[in-house]
């Protein structure tokens, strides 16, 4: 049975397989970045807590890390980040400076969730702050995470209720030096029972690297359909003739 060539099919037919495989390729990537930080994340887990210091770091070292801090909660300026849910419930992150021991180096970190007064949705509910130094154990992230911001962010100031923040924010607010990360607060408050309103189980990073996998699968799938596509219908036409 002959094959007879056709321009237009064969022309598309190269536009899904070159669509198909770019596409593969990118999920594949997605995969394999999904695989890197999952082994970050256990191998952060498996090390010592790293303790910070005044010495400034490179938040892509630190990333993911668990590290410990040592200095006095700055009370007087926290940042609730809003539209924060949790199991469900709509609620803030409660993000507040901790000027480290020593020096005059401050690590943001967010202390917890809040939730929200549904009555009253400005009002915030009590929780307590340790004063004089306090040993902090946490997690190392680039942000606290992002969400959709509508209309123009409100200026950070203490004690604003504000859609996104973080340390490079927080920092041209004050004008004091901070590392360049912002960490998930795992240890409770020693000693304080009104801080147990912050809850700490912090959501894990969306990893899902096995569907990046599959929707590889099923792009180079499409890829290879449109290949045996255009063979068969090149093969099938010229069989009538």
């Amino acid at each position: 049975m002959a094959f007879r060539f056709r321009l237009i099919p064969f022309l598309a037919t190269l536009v899904l397989v070159a669509i198909g495989i770019a596409a593969g390729r990118w999920q594949d990537g997605r995969a394999a970045q999904k695989l890197a930080l999952e082994a970050r994340l256990a191998a952060g887990n498996a090390a010592a807590a790293l303790p910070l210091g005044a010495a400034p770091v490179a938040a892509a070292d630190v990333e993911w890390r668990r590290v410990r801090l040592q200095g006095e909660w700055v009370a007087g300026w926290p940042v609730y980040l809003d539209n924060r849910p949790h199991h469900g419930k709509p609620g803030f992150y409660l993000l507040m400076p901790l000027r480290l021991a020593g020096s005059d180096m401050h690590v943001l970190v967010a202390r917890g969730w809040l939730p929200r007064d549904m009555a009253e949705r400005s009002k915030l509910p009590a929780y307590a702050t340790p004063a004089g130094t306090v040993v902090v154990d946490g997690i190392a992230r680039l942000a606290p995470g992002h969400v959709m911001q509508l209309g123009e962010a409100a200026p950070l100031a203490p004690g604003a209720i504000v859609q996104n923040a973080d340390a490079a924010a927080v920092a041209a607010a004050t004008g004091w030096r901070f590392q360049p990360i912002v960490v998930e607060q795992t240890t409770p408050d020693a000693g304080q029972g009104a801080g147990a309103a912050l809850q700490r189980d912090w959501p894990a990073p969306a990893l899902g690297a096995d569907k990046h996998k599959g929707y590889a699968f099923q792009w180079y799938a499409l890829a290879a359909m449109a290949v045996l596509f255009f063979v068969f219908t090149g093969l099938r036409k010229s069989g009538k003739h």
